[in-house]
């Protein structure tokens, strides 16, 4: 069956470097698109053929889709990879790519609208059987509606934007006499974010974890699952640490909401990576979206797989079946992955400038997945993300002594960053003992 020839990177910083080593390996021609802040950048440097897209801007570069599309017709590329972020869940992009032949790398746009839409994405979970959060049917927009729901399921509730995610658009009403103002509240700012006031509302869980499952669809009914990662430590709704397998979840609670899951992506006949993301408490699933594209965190899941999960989109949607059937997927050790950002550790407030000094932690299961080098000027236009340091280990407990040590060795100096944050949280008992939900890092951070 015929690879692609050449493929168009719609992205930028490491995640645009894993997608150019992946298409490499296969023997496939890259080209790296990029703004006029992004001339310098490491994928840019190593691409067959490079394009430039616009100003520093994201609107006029990254998410400008005919620049893209001119990019991909001047270069002659057949296929693009979207990455994440930017238009990788942007179903418009996905069909005016196949209206030019040109392939997505992803899945089809229909699925994209689907799971993107949080009420439809729900409403579709809960068809294929998965579990999902007590809660509204759709979308609510009266305060008797919300009054009357938020009593039936009982309250805390929390109220959501159907569109978009990042926290925003999130309101908790712990009474009946709340529930007003978060309704309000929680559409003002959803459509102030994402030009849609459509929330819903849902079951508020007290001390949940943030469980997903990664999935690996053919398009054409079948489906793997890659087992799951723990997501819980946040800051504001955005994940910092994650880890894979989850330290709370039993192998047999993996193979059985594993199962489920891929089921659902076998019958919706979804092509390409994806993530189902979930709260769990007190032992049970329940569903909160679909994440349609590659993960910030996929790594851990290579690391315990052993698959090449960039590698795998390609050639799902070159056609290829996926190397791997369920009955071969075994879990080999533990992985964690911490996300080093340009960001003052204390405040988080951004640190954009030049890298005057930079040494990446090596050695026996150490992986570094970045896009920057010493001399590097970290562009303030986008988001701050400098790497990810990804170790593994035979056991969680070897794992976390060596991220101990990765973070020791790794060294970035001329701008501040998150390094110091994550080598206060490996001393820190819960952590160590994996003892922690989605509230806890905003906790820990509120005592210090």
């Amino acid at each position: 069956m015929p690879m692609f020839k050449k493929v168009l990177i719609a992205n930028r910083g490491e995640i645009a470097l894993r997608i150019l080593r992946a298409c490499k390996e296969l023997g496939i021609s890259t080209v790296a698109v990029h703004s006029t802040a992004d001339a310098d950048a490491m994928h840019v440097r190593l691409a067959d053929e490079s394009v430039c897209i616009g100003p520093a801007s994201a609107t006029h570069s990254y998410l400008n889709i005919p620049s893209i599309l001119a990019a991909c017709e001047i270069t002659g590329a057949d296929a693009v990879h979207p990455g994440y972020g930017f238009l990788s869940e942007n179903a418009r992009f996905a069909r005016i790519l196949e209206e030019h032949n040109i392939t997505f790398i992803g899945p089809s746009a229909h699925h994209i609208e689907i799971m993107g839409d949080k009420i439809q994405a729900k409403l579709t979970a809960k068809e294929l059987g998965i579990p999902v959060v007590p809660g509204s049917d759709g979308g609510v927009t009266s305060d008797v509606e919300a009054r009357k729901i938020a009593a039936e399921i009982g309250y805390p509730v929390i109220i959501k934007a159907a569109s978009g995610g990042g926290g925003r658009g999130m309101k908790v009403a712990k009474t009946e006499a709340e529930v007003g103002t978060a309704l309000s509240t929680a559409r003002s700012e959803a459509k102030a974010a994402f030009g849609d006031d459509a929330v819903y509302i849902e079951k508020y869980l007290g001390k949940p974890r943030h469980i997903e499952i990664q999935v690996l669809g053919d398009g054409k009914g079948g489906a793997i699952h890659l087992g799951d990662r723990d997501c819980s430590l946040q800051r504001r709704h955005q994940k910092v640490w994650e880890e894979a397998t989850s330290p709370a979840v039993t192998p047999e609670q993996r193979a059985e909401i594993g199962g489920i899951v891929a089921d659902a992506i076998a019958k919706m006949k979804y092509s390409g990576a994806g993530t189902i993301e979930f709260l769990y408490e007190n032992g049970e699933f329940y569903f909160i979206e679909m994440n349609t594209r590659l993960q910030v965190e996929h790594p851990v899941t290579e690391r315990i797989t052993n698959m090449d999960l960039v590698y795998e989109q390609i050639r799902i949607a070159a056609g290829h079946p996926i190397s791997a059937k369920q009955e071969d997927i075994t879990f080999f050790g533990h992985a964690i992955e911490v996300r080093i950002n340009a960001e003052d550790p204390e405040t988080f407030a951004p640190s954009p400038g030049r890298i005057s000094f930079y040494h990446p932690a090596g050695g026996v299961g150490v992986r570094v997945d970045s896009g920057v080098y010493q001399g590097y000027n970290i562009p303030p236009y986008y988001d701050s993300l400098i790497g990810k340091l990804i170790v593994h280990g035979r056991t969680r407990e070897e794992c976390l002594q060596r991220l101990r040590r990765a973070l020791g060795e790794f060294v970035v100096d001329g701008v501040k960053t998150t390094l110091p944050l994550f080598r206060r949280l490996i001393e820190e008992e819960d952590v160590i003992t994996g003892n922690y939900d989605i509230h806890w890092l905003e906790k820990y951070l509120g005592m210090k």
